[in-house]
Formats: structure tokens, C-alpha cells, sequence
């Protein structure tokens, strides 16, 4: 077998039958796994048109003077540089009041301001605290006074009372509530200060 690759053509054509078996191998390997070109992958698409960046969950804090005055997390967000906006889809915000109590919201959409830190939340909205639930479809914070409000009307129902008031502000400093336009109140027989 030593003096067959002593012949230059055999040499060469053993040599050129091992390179079409490898480049046939390499054909084959590539036909067999080469991606199926009728299956499309779906790619996803900001919800935001003018959205400079979208993504899944997020997970903001904000903080004043190292004290964490509130917590944001959402189940999608676009951001929109343009006008500093980012866009939320399923938002929950907890509100620390102190260092014991805090009040949650929830809500469909949001847009948090980046600049200011101020949220707009629409949507079947739910505000709970230890003993008090409000229900509105808008609401906002402004970040700069720790104020909830709500130029929609809203429903406020705990033990023993039901309000309702066409506009509401509730500032988290001095946990003082404002209700304006068309309040009525119902307490229950149980009701008492």
C-alpha cells in the first residue's frame, strides 16, 4: 500500500475524494439543519411607535435624600426619549408613607416622566392601603409634592364607609384626603368614631 501514494496522481485523487466527501458532508450537514425558510419567527414590536427602547419587566425606585419614597415595577415598558416618557403596560407602584405603612396602586397603563418623576395611571386603577380601597380609571402623582390625584370620578370604600366624589387628592405627607364635587358618604349601622 506504501508505493501506491508514492504515485503522484493516485496522491492526488485520494486527496481530492477525501475533500468532496468532506465538502459533501458539509452540504448534507447544512441542507439537514438549515433553518425551515417557510417558519417565521415573531419579532416584538415596541407598542410605542416613537419608542426609542421597549422592554419586558422593569423595576424603578425612586428616592429623595436616600429615603425610597416609592417603587415601580411593570410587566412592559417603552421608552420614548423625545419626551422623557416611559410608557407602562400592568403597573404597580407601592407608595412609602413610612417606615411601617405603604399604599399600593395598580393599573393597565401608566406613564412615568423621567424627568420629573411624576405618573399618569389609567385603567382600572386600585389604590389600597391597611383598611381603605379607592377605585377610579385615572389618576396621577406628582412626585414633587407627594400627591395622589384624580380628576376622575372616584369610589373609596373601607370598614364600615362608601364615598364616592367626582375629583380626589390625597397628599402622603400629612396623609390628609380632599374630596371635591358631588361627595356622598354611606356608613354602615357598625360605623363609629
Amino acid at each position: 500500500m506504501e508505493a501506491d501514494y508514492k504515485n503522484p496522481k493516485k496522491l492526488k485523487i485520494f486527496l481530492l475524494a477525501i475533500i468532496f466527501i468532506a465538502l459533501g458532508g458539509v452540504i448534507w450537514i447544512y441542507i439537514v439543519f438549515q433553518k425551515d425558510s417557510t417558519v417565521t419567527e415573531s419579532i416584538p414590536e415596541s407598542v410605542e411607535p416613537d419608542a426609542t427602547l421597549s422592554i419586558g419587566k422593569i423595576h424603578h425606585t425612586a428616592t429623595r435624600k436616600g429615603k425610597k419614597e416609592w417603587s415601580l415595577e411593570a410587566g412592559s415598558a417603552s421608552y420614548i426619549g423625545k419626551t422623557s416618557q416611559m410608557v407602562l403596560k400592568d403597573l404597580m407602584v407601592s407608595f412609602f408613607i413610612d417606615d411601617t405603612s405603604q399604599i399600593t396602586l395598580a393599573a393597565d397603563n401608566g406613564i412615568l416622566n423621567t424627568d420629573s418623576n411624576d405618573i399618569e395611571v389609567s385603567g382600572n386603577v386600585v389604590v389600597i392601603n391597611k383598611e381603605y380601597k379607592l377605585l377610579t380609571e385615572r389618576l396621577n402623582y406628582a412626585n414633587d409634592k407627594r400627591v395622589l390625584y384624580s380628576t376622575a370620578p372616584v369610589t373609596i370604600s373601607g370598614p364600615a364607609v362608601h364615598l364616592t366624589a367626582d375629583t380626589m387628592s390625597f397628599d402622603l405627607n400629612t396623609q390628609k384626603v380632599t374630596l371635591e364635587g358631588s361627595v356622598e358618604t354611606k356608613l354602615d349601622n357598625n360605623f363609629t368614631l
